[in-house]
């Protein structure tokens, strides 16, 4: 089968083919641009069966490679598409979130770019990063984790899945720590206004240690996410469960990162999070269950601490290596600034 990396490319063929059907059941279908990608542009796709449909879906979105040069080329230098192709082929079905179904996931290795075809989840509803949400809310993404997290808990297996490897590798760490250092002087003066001199006063600490605090450490690993914040999610009413989406920087990482980043970038309020965060993290930790066996919660609490550079260090790259918009330049400040103050306020240096 060609790669069909656009919906411009589609044809009835190819579409009614992934519901075991042939052309001529599909009359037609449009598409139009959905979401808030950075690194990935997404596309619901309408679909005009013929006949009678048999429960065939309506529907389904196309996350297609960046149209945006750089965002693109940043994404195949990170392995991001071959990253989310390949979580959803190994794992889709079995890691214990909730994720939606996929009808094609495609990886072309020549170029490093990939395709999703994937269920459509209207209505669930996305929120939106900067606005935050409530601790509710928050909770309910927590549960979803930790059914993530669960699932693979400490499973030496996950070793085998080089996709899920990258980050582990001495090469990657030394390249990110490289790039942390090349661009944060940049990001602080294109936020000096914006962000919090004791923010920035805090990375400019963090930047001298990075190289410290990328090496690896001892406790569990787990399949996680790597990017679990608002933007990346969806909330359903018809069941109360949280859908988790963009699996681009799925890997093999200590857990609480995902805790730490979620908690952080979620919550508008510092106050807020800092009165809610410590018994949101202990709810985490039960429901995770026997699986965690002598990693108790204060080890976890340590690990949260620490991990709360997460989503400040994913602000500051991710801002100067994608396309730079207006509301890409608000929502990495944003981030960075829920984030920073996290890592203030639980003394997030002194661990490193």
């Amino acid at each position: 089968m060609s790669f069909y990396d656009h919906p411009e490319k589609f044809n009835v063929g190819f579409l009614a083919a992934l519901f075991a059907r042939e052309a001529d059941a599909l009359r037609g279908f449009d598409f139009a641009p959905v979401g808030t990608g950075q690194v990935g542009d997404s596309y619901r796709v309408t679909l005009d069966w013929a006949g009678h449909d048999d429960g065939l879906p309506k529907s389904l979105v196309a996350k297609c490679p960046a149209e945006n040069a750089v965002s693109r080329d940043t994404a195949r230098n990170m392995n991001l598409y071959e990253i989310e192709t390949k979580f959803y082929r190994h794992f889709g079905t079995n890691c214990g979130a909730r994720v939606p179904h996929v009808y094609l996931a495609d990886y072309q290795a020549a170029s490093g770019d990939g395709i999703l075809l994937f269920e459509d989840m209207a209505p669930a509803q996305q929120i939106a990063q900067m606005d935050g949400c409530s601790p509710a809310q928050v909770e309910a993404v927590l549960c979803e984790a930790a059914l993530l997290h669960k699932s693979h808990w400490n499973n030496a297996a996950l070793a085998d899945h080089e996709f899920l490897t990258y980050g582990q590798k001495d090469e990657r760490r030394a390249f990110v720590s490289g790039l942390m250092s090349a661009v944060y002087p940049e990001w602080r003066a294109r936020y000096a206004e914006r962000i919090d001199k004791d923010i920035l006063a805090m990375g400019d600490a963090l930047v001298a240690r990075f190289g410290a605090y990328l090496m690896p450490r001892d406790g569990p690993m787990v399949l996680a996410h790597g990017d679990m914040r608002l933007d990346n999610m969806l909330f359903s009413d018809a069941d109360g469960r949280v859908i988790l989406l963009d699996w681009q920087t799925a890997s093999l990482a200590p857990p609480m990162g995902d805790i730490a980043y979620c908690i952080s970038t979620s919550l508008q309020s510092a106050d807020e999070r800092a009165a809610h965060e410590k018994d949101m993290v202990a709810a985490y930790h039960d429901q995770l269950g026997a699986c965690v066996g002598a990693y108790d919660f204060d080890a976890a609490w340590a690990d949260y601490r620490r991990a709360s550079f997460a989503g400040f260090i994913m602000a500051v790259i991710s801002a100067m290596i994608v396309e730079r918009t207006q509301r890409g330049d608000e929502m990495f400040a944003t981030m960075a600034e829920r984030s920073g103050w996290q890592a203030l306020h639980l003394d997030a240096l002194a661990l490193i």
